[in-house]
């Protein structure tokens, strides 16, 4: 990619990380637009470059990263397109994981290029997320080779290891996402919460070491040679005394245990771990406790 004038319209924490990353690597940032927190972050990262409303932002660039959340993606690029922000050549890109090109529609009516560019990893700041980005895989959506070209771009340039991603198939795309960081997340605090009422003090010090050496696992054999646990060894008994824990002292775990047990169940089976007459005697256990 040939370095182009960039503006960030919402600079949130990925948009701020792209533009010190496109800017690092040759690449002309122009515009940062945004609210107050966006205005800290560019303060603090982007010293030189202008803060201005994001209509004049949108004006200023020939490459448009819009980085709001994704609910705010089509009524700000409505906003623009009814200012006469965009126009013929230009190319305007969202950062969601999860919104289909659709949203920037009102870009498309202007003569813009759509495209999407979305890091798969977690960002809890913009520290983080310049230390994350490189090297990170990175979901790139367009309508032609030309916008696939400039997305691919975008993301060498930021230090990422670009994919193509049809559009059709984002939602399941970010679903997987979700599954494979937030939930993970989840699932680590219900532990968390439970090893609490057993008595452990500082729980998370306590797991740590488990959780680590799972995920290790999980990454070096894969999540169906990594499962272990009752579900995986057809012990039956074991998963009643749990749901019995579970339903005395936590009952508002109990649904997500048995859900998970259920897939546990499937994973096990498919990768002929678990024989079919001992997973029907775990099936038999959860059905009592849906």
């Amino acid at each position: 990619m040939d370095p182009r004038d960039l503006a960030i319209v919402g600079a949130g924490r990925v948009g701020t990380a792209l533009a010190v990353l496109l800017q690092r690597s040759g690449h002309r940032v122009v515009a940062v637009s945004g609210r107050d927190a966006s205005r800290k972050r560019a303060a603090r990262h982007l010293r030189e470059v202008p803060f201005v409303p994001m209509l004049e932002a949108a004006r200023r660039a020939e490459v448009v990263l819009v980085g709001v959340p994704d609910d705010r993606i089509l009524p700000v690029c409505e906003t623009l397109a009814s200012h006469g922000a965009f126009r013929g050549g230009q190319w305007v890109a969202h950062l969601s994981g999860s919104q289909p090109l659709e949203v920037l529609s009102p870009a498309r009516a202007a003569g813009a290029g759509l495209l999407s560019v979305h890091p798969l990893q977690t960002f809890p700041d913009v520290q983080a997320a310049l230390a994350r980005i490189p090297g990170a895989a990175m979901a790139v959506t367009a309508e032609d080779d030309e916008g696939y070209a400039l997305g691919e771009g975008i993301a060498a340039g930021a230090g990422g290891r670009s994919f193509r991603l049809a559009d059709e198939r984002k939602p399941l795309y970010h679903a997987a996402a979700v599954f494979c960081s937030n939930y993970l997340a989840v699932v680590e605090g219900i532990a968390e919460g439970l090893f609490a009422r057993a008595g452990i003090e500082d729980p998370l010090a306590a797991f740590a070491p488990l959780a680590e050496a799972t995920f290790a696992n999980v990454m070096e054999r894969g999540p169906a040679g990594a499962l272990t646990g009752p579900v995986s060894r057809g012990d039956a008994g074991t998963v009643r005394r749990n749901l019995e824990a579970l339903g005395a002292e936590a009952p508002e775990a109990v649904a997500a245990y048995v859900a998970l047990a259920g897939a546990a169940a499937r994973l096990a089976t498919d990768a002929g771990r678990l024989a079919p007459e001992a997973r029907a005697e775990v099936e038999e256990v959860l059905a009592a406790w849906r």
